[in-house]
């Protein structure tokens, strides 16, 4: 019997609820297939809701579909709003790179207030309504990058494209570091797990597009059908969080020597995604960047001293 981890891991998860952010395309797609398949409902959280309902379609199961743009605050907050109940998971899984330098309509960088404040805020506001798991994916790519807490959005240091994901996905690593760590000290119900999903093929014309000329691009293509994972393993690391008995706060990515093509295992970050004070100064800059936090009663749990 093979003992590779495998999406029957996931059992029958009828009557569970899980929430997928980014779920029309890519990872997130095949993260909330792999869930409805499962028997889970699963929220799609997506920006284009009419595109949201196709893939609901196509995946069958129990889905709602819900608008959330996780570039613009005003859709994070109105977010809780429009769906009723408690969840048991929220998979903050969107993610984008950018091809140029611009702003959010609220002034951020927009891979930083894409890939970290948006899922920061919807974290915070909809925490209270999650009962078991946060999962956010992160990258591997958080391993090259430095973050600059006195020039965040980068207004005066240059900007280039794969650099700035980078960066916000150390913030992102940074975030999971703190979270973790007041969830523990708040004796909280609820965990929370980064995941890393390898280099995923089908992402890359969104990194590449209008980039390379169409025979580079064909190369590229061909390079990543033998390197790259495909979809379904690329949602296996958050999904490998949903099944396996891991500790709070784990680190999940690809089990390559270079983290690129495999199956989902412990990982390891780097120094830099496991200080503290840069964890906690960061915290506070999101806080006030979008204005929320974590609920105060998160930190006044039965048993749990305040934080």
């Amino acid at each position: 019997m093979s003992t590779k981890w495998s999406p029957t891991r996931l059992g029958d998860l009828n009557g569970k609820r899980i929430i997928v952010t980014g779920a029309t395309n890519g990872v997130g797609l095949a993260t909330a297939t792999a869930l409805a398949r499962a028997g889970a409902h699963v929220i799609l959280a997506v920006r284009n809701v009419e595109l949201g309902a196709q893939r609901a379609a196509e995946m069958g199961g129990d889905t709602s579909v819900v608008k959330l743009d996780l570039a613009d605050q005003s859709s994070v907050r109105a977010f809780p709003d429009l769906f009723d109940g408690d969840v048991d998971i929220l998979i903050n899984n969107a993610g984008m790179v950018a091809q140029r330098r611009s702003d959010t309509v609220d002034g951020f960088e927009i891979t930083l207030g894409t890939n970290f404040l948006g899922p920061f805020a919807l974290t915070n506001l909809i925490f209270e309504r999650v009962r078991s798991k946060i999962i956010t994916v992160g990258s591997d790519a958080h391993k090259v990058a430095s973050i600059a807490i006195d020039d965040p959005h980068l207004r005066t240091r240059r900007w280039s494209a794969f650099p700035a994901y980078a960066r916000s996905k150390l913030a992102v690593m940074l975030w999971g570091l703190e979270l973790d760590r007041r969830l523990r000290e708040a004796t909280s119900p609820v965990s929370c797990y980064l995941t890393h999903p390898g280099w995923v093929a089908s992402n890359l014309s969104n990194v590449s597009d209008k980039r390379l000329m169409a025979t580079a691009h064909t190369v590229v293509r061909s390079v990543a059908r033998l390197l790259a994972n495909d979809l379904d393993a690329g949602a296996a690391p958050t999904l490998y969080c949903i099944t396996e008995p891991i500790p709070p706060g784990s680190y999940v990515g690809i089990d390559s020597r270079l983290g690129l093509k495999g199956g989902p295992t412990l990982s390891g970050r780097s120094a830099a995604a496991c200080d503290y004070e840069t964890a906690r100064r960061l915290w506070e800059f999101a806080e006030s960047e979008t204005g929320t936090t974590l609920p105060q009663s998160t930190a006044a749990l039965p048993g749990g001293p305040d934080l």
